[in-house]
């Protein structure tokens, strides 16, 4: 029997699992390990949403099969998230798809519209199923910068000359995970000028929307006069309304893609339990209060964690956007690598993080930290940061090199 399964070969070992299990085996032997690690949140969705769900939930007729694309009022309450936020019409119908999490929706649109062979344009570093996804369906990455800066659009133009097949997709997401990099609208508009030059479809992961820190709020590709020509956007509840484990996410923007997203996913799922799928719709609809709670919430463990590991003698760069800091590892340690550091820091300081490393080679030489902890657990973090580099040979404000 023949156990060497084509799609499990193209999948290198989990960068994130030798330190897990690190994790895991700490708290069983009774370790507080701070995590920093996964973007978990660690709120719990508005009140008013657990109604609903619950209310939904006691009806007999809401336990059976829903509808894979979605309910239609749910379909409609976003129409309306995009209209209200980014002036953005969008048909329900044809438009709009309900996900499983907008983790899942990104893979089944890879299964649907990428054959083996194909070439995907997309950043490095970025989340894995940005790239994975795709190379599951076998196609093959070509990597961009994650930066939307200068580079960005020399790199595309390169990849155009010289791949073969031409490329036929194009990720991006901002903010985006793991960097925290943000994007402005005169980006998308250069992004949808390419894609249409080129013949590219755009896959925009706007999972990070509503968690910006600076005045001007995140834009859309789709605000773009065209955009829904080439681009498809992915948008998720998880972290906006707290509700990572309702797994319950979207995708708008072009109807081909929309049409073929929806036909596989079809055959791969009946929808998500109809009393979340409505909840959704009272978290869309209703009181958005939670939001801006949320936004500020992320705001405030930003500030304590760049102040308190800076303090620590950790220099981390405050992000503008997202869930994350993008944190390069201490130049006295770098030697060690992004998986040994996460786990030294782990063993030593008690502190969870991600490995850069599993977000991509560009990724080498940073961690990833998530602002999922309270305040008070931030600055319990950043003593046991401040002891582990004073014990590593690193000098620190108010400690000894060793």
């Amino acid at each position: 029997m023949n156990d060497d399964f084509y799609r499990i070969r193209r999948l290198p070992p989990y960068v994130f699992a030798e330190v897990n299990a690190m994790k895991a085996r700490a708290r069983a032997e009774g370790e507080d390990i701070i995590d920093l690690g996964m973007g978990n949140p660690d709120g719990a969705p508005a009140p008013h949403i657990i109604e609903k769900l619950c209310e939904v939930a006691r009806d007999p007729g809401a336990h059976g099969y829903s509808a894979s694309k979605g309910i239609k009022g749910l379909r409609k309450a976003q129409a309306g998230y995009y209209q209200r936020r980014f002036g953005v019409d969008l048909d329900p119908d044809t438009e709009v798809v309900v996900t499983l999490g907008s983790k899942e929706g990104l893979a089944n649109l890879a299964q649907a519209i990428t054959a083996p062979g194909d070439v995907v344009l997309a950043p490095n570093p970025s989340y894995p199923i940005h790239t994975f996804g795709f190379i599951i369906t076998g196609a093959a990455i070509r990597s961009i910068p994650a930066a939307p800066g200068p580079d960005f659009f020399k790199r595309l133009e390169y990849a155009m000359v010289y791949s073969v097949p031409k490329p036929s997709v194009l990720v991006i997401g901002y903010p985006s995970n793991p960097t925290a990099y943000v994007a402005d609208l005169a980006f998308y508009r250069e992004v949808v000028a390419f894609a249409k030059e080129h013949k590219l479809w755009v896959i925009s992961d706007l999972a990070y929307a509503e968690i910006y820190f600076g005045e001007e709020p995140t834009p859309s590709i789709l605000q773009v006069p065209g955009g829904k020509d080439v681009a498809i956007e992915f948008t998720s509840m998880s972290k906006t309304y707290s509700m990572a484990g309702w797994r319950m996410g979207f995708a708008v923007g072009n109807r081909t893609l929309i049409d073929a997203l929806a036909r596989v996913k079809s055959y791969l799922d009946y929808g998500a339990f109809t009393p979340i799928q409505a909840a959704a719709v009272a978290a869309l609809n209703g009181p958005q209060d939670v939001v801006a709670e949320n936004r500020a919430l992320y705001k405030a463990r930003r500030d304590v964690m760049v102040e308190s590991f800076g303090r620590a003698g950790w220099d981390v760069p405050s992000p503008e956007a997202s869930m994350f800091a993008w944190a390069p590892i201490p130049p006295a340690l770098a030697h060690l690598g992004s998986v040994e550091f996460a786990k030294r820091l782990l063993s030593e300081a008690k502190v969870a993080v991600a490995p850069g490393a599993g977000f991509g080679s560009e990724g080498e030489g940073f961690v990833r930290l998530a602002l999922v902890e309270n305040e008070q657990r931030i600055r319990q973090a950043a003593r046991g940061v401040k002891k582990f580099l004073s014990a590593n040979g690193v000098n620190v404000p108010g400690g000894q090199k060793e």
